[in-house]
């Protein structure tokens, strides 16, 4: 597709919002990525002049763009990721039965850790006993 990874980033998340009936706009796009409204303008210029994104004003407020990734960008992507897709799904079903559960098994605890709050940091000298004063 020729472009870079958080273009990339960004066109999936524009077709995301898309099937999602949401309409993505700069600053959507810039809190997703992480990164600053200077950095989302030079994204979208360079977006838009590659013919990946398309942007129109907001009818409800004329100050806003809404963000919408072109058809010829969604097609590129099917494209991109068909063989990798395949491949992936290759991968998949010459899975074992028991190599099937195991991983199913190690993506399910994984899952649980990651849901699960953490606690709050505590320094190596929160964890040391007192030492008695003199």
């Amino acid at each position: 597709m020729n472009v870079n990874e958080t273009d990339l980033m960004a066109l999936r998340h524009l077709i995301a919002c898309e099937r999602q009936d949401r309409v993505a706009s700069p600053k959507d796009l810039s809190e997703f990525l992480n990164i600053s409204s200077a950095a989302t303008a030079k994204l979208l210029a360079r977006l838009s002049a590659s013919g990946h994104i398309r942007r129109e004003v907001n009818p409800a407020d004329a100050r806003a763009q809404r963000l919408f990734a072109t058809q010829s960008s969604h097609q590129e992507m099917r494209d991109s990721l068909a063989v990798t897709h395949e491949q992936m799904m290759r991968v998949a079903l010459e899975l074992t039965g028991d190599q099937q559960i195991a991983v199913v098994h190690f993506l399910d605890s994984m899952s649980a850790i990651a849901a699960v709050p953490r606690a709050p940091k505590v320094s190596a000298e929160e964890l040391a006993p007192e030492r008695s004063k003199p």
